[in-house]
């Protein structure tokens, strides 16, 4: 055997754990004690009371007037009440509180005229409790098949008022079945989800350990319900035994397992539990089986006195649509309803809890004679989000949130459960810019002002988050930057003299003269906002905080272009760009022209340029000269017309001979 597991949730429940509690308190103050029926499915714990000199009886009768009668967890009929009241014996009722809460509800079902249906053991003293506080006709059925047979015995039923409740020890999964033949929709059908806490997550951990384990060992009475329950729903998933200690392991042939998973009933004390789980591993120490479980400590706990305002933790063992249940370890059955665990309407309790989970509360009421108690982790977490808020402040830290609506003059969000406003001059939006736009948007903010009086509320700024983060950027680029260095940034605006760039929270401006080697007119006949530029650092003041940044390339920088591609002598072809009253410019790629002479239009003296030529027309040229330090280009028309001369003549001569 190579693993023993016990199950989280094994063992006594809070309400078995009262009912035991005030046996034993009484027993010490040398009360003579009674109680009605055995106050636990357990028969060592009972023989242990008897022998400290309590007394088991089976009815009121039996009662004698010195004593001191105990109800135990399943609870009675009001008419055990009233026949305790006329012995005049003194009571102690320790019903469990979910079982009182069925009295409640088929007391008060009864008197509005409905028919009320058991789910069951109808010869359990739970449900002969549970009857004896019906008014009106009631019925008790087992099991989904016998409901089927009640519904189809009594047509007229369904015809009448109905409400459905369960016992607490009831199993989880054979009331999923009978939910499922309860007719839906109808009005004037009631169910009411009173199987306990404890229970439906007794059986569920139970069922759970059950599909990991090789076998499992059930512990607990042969007469306990709840331990009955355990047993039908871990026989589902692998080899179980039901067992009432642990001197009855060596009578069972247990086959070979890797995995051996134990539970136990509501009513097996943690100390026989533990002396299992010892005998299966072979008597080696492990430390306890669980400090959950710890027999005197869950008492013990179970009578601490709960207080409005007081924190406390507990862990869920239920979950619905409009509340949780949790477990506090205490008497009390805690509820948190969906206002007081979350602020955010979007969310169901699901979403924000699980079966399991141990969570932080704040008491808001306590009904000790309901044993019930209100609870809220919205102010938990309202609490914690304020700590946070204010130490967000002192630490100038950045916080982020959603933007949950736009209202009068900003907007807000909510951080952990506390408002947060920003107003508009704190948005970082421009003056008059429509605040909609930042509506459901994930920002991030700076506190900047908590209110102090108990509201739970701050106001934040964005705008402070962007100016830090410039200052930062600012600080990282004047640590970095240095002249020739490359950056790539944004254009992020333009004037008539050049074009401002965003290098990462630094803006640099590069010169209209350094956006072009052409000449242009505008920074937007080469770039616009928005556009994406490769710049580079020009020159660099700090103390000004003014960057100038170079945009041209030299690789494309015409002049070295036509360098590379031409020389003097060379003919090209040149377009007329302009004209003047000395000669004619002429473009020879795009960005170098050459400048025509008066004198190299023609071959004869030209009075006017434009006799000549015109703008737009494409001519013949000659390189005839290149200064390279005045980056100027002399061409000419009149060299080629010369030269075609002399050829011609050369010709002529050559004809001659």
């Amino acid at each position: 055997m190579n693993k023993v597991t016990v199950a989280k949730s094994a063992g006594f429940c809070f309400g078995v754990d009262r009912a035991v509690k005030m046996v034993y308190n009484e027993l010490e103050s040398n009360t003579k004690v009674a109680t009605l029926g055995p106050i636990i499915h357990n028969q060592d714990v009972v023989n242990d009371m008897n022998a400290k000199g309590a007394r088991v009886v089976e009815s009121v009768d039996e009662l004698l007037p010195e004593e001191t009668v105990v109800i135990r967890s399943h609870g009675v009929g009001r008419d055990v009440y009233d026949k305790i009241a006329e012995k005049g014996c003194r009571m102690l009722d320790a019903t469990c509180p979910f079982v009182a809460k069925i009295h409640k509800i088929v007391a008060e079902k009864s008197k509005e005229g409905y028919m009320i249906l058991i789910a069951g053991d109808v010869n359990h003293p739970e449900i002969q409790g549970i009857i004896g506080h019906c008014e009106q006709n009631y019925c008790v059925f087992k099991d989904n098949i016998e409901l089927k047979h009640v519904f189809a015995k009594n047509g007229n039923f369904l015809r009448k008022k109905l409400a459905f409740v369960a016992q607490t020890t009831y199993n989880i999964i054979e009331w999923e079945e009978c939910l499922k033949v309860i007719p839906k929709g109808n009005p004037d059908i009631v169910i009411f989800d009173t199987i306990c806490s404890a229970t439906d997550t007794r059986q569920s951990d139970a069922a759970k350990l059950a599909k990991e384990s090789d076998i499992m060992l059930v512990v607990g009475g042969r007469h306990s319900s709840n331990t009955v329950k355990l047993y039908e729903v871990c026989s589902r998933y692998c080899k179980t035994y039901h067992i009432e200690n642990s001197d009855e392991l060596s009578s069972l042939m247990l086959p070979c397992a890797g995995k051996i998973g134990i539970t136990a009933g509501a009513s097996t004390p943690a100390y026989i539990i533990e002396e299992v789980q010892t005998t299966m591993t072979e008597n080696v120490n492990l430390n306890a089986i669980d400090e959950e479980i710890d027999f005197a400590e869950a008492l013990d706990q179970s009578f601490k006195k709960i207080h409005t305002g007081e924190k406390v933790k507990g862990y869920v063992v239920s979950v619905s649509n409009a509340e949780i249940t949790v477990d506090l370890g205490t008497k009390h059955t805690g509820y948190v309803k969906l206002e007081d665990l979350t602020d955010d309407s979007t969310k169901k309790p699901e979403d924000i809890v699980s079966v399991g989970d141990e969570i932080e509360l704040i008491v808001i009421k306590v009904n000790d004679s309901e044993g019930t108690v209100a609870l809220s982790k919205r102010k938990v977490d309202e609490q914690a989000g304020y700590d946070n808020v204010v130490k967000a402040k002192e630490e100038g830290t950045v916080l982020e949130g959603t933007i949950s609506r736009v209202v009068n003059k900003g907007v807000t969000l909510n951080y952990m459960g506390v408002r947060i406003f920003i107003p508009a001059s704190q948005t970082g939006l421009p003056r008059g810019a429509e605040l909609d736009q930042l509506n459901k948007q994930k920002v991030q903010f700076k506190v900047i002002e908590v209110d102090e009086g108990g509201k739970k509320r701050a106001v934040g700024s964005i705008k402070a988050v962007d100016s830090a983060k410039k200052e930062e950027a600012k600080a990282a680029f004047w640590a970095d930057a240095e002249i020739g260095k490359t950056y790539v940034g944004k254009v992020k605006s333009l004037t008539s003299f050049g074009a401002f760039v965003d290098l990462g929270g630094i803006d640099g401006m590069v010169h209209i003269s350094e956006l072009s080697w052409k000449r242009i007119k505008h920074p937007s006949e080469v770039v616009a906002v928005g556009d994406t530029l490769e710049v580079y650092i020009k020159d660099l003041n700090a103390e000004e905080n003014r960057i100038s940044l170079g945009f041209k390339k030299a690789e494309d920088n015409p002049w070295e272009i036509f360098k590379s591609q031409y020389a003097i002598d060379d003919v090209v072809k040149a377009t007329i760009v302009s004209t003047t009253s000395f000669g004619a410019f002429a473009q020879i790629i795009d960005g170098v022209d050459g400048l025509i002479h008066i004198s190299q239009l023609a071959d004869k003296k030209v009075e006017n340029v434009k006799d000549i030529v015109s703008v737009g027309d494409v001519v013949d040229v000659k390189i005839i000269d290149i200064d390279d330090e005045s980056k100027r280009i002399s061409i000419s028309m009149r060299a080629l017309i010369e030269e075609s001369a002399d050829a011609e003549d050369e010709e002529e001569y050559e004809d001659e001979e």
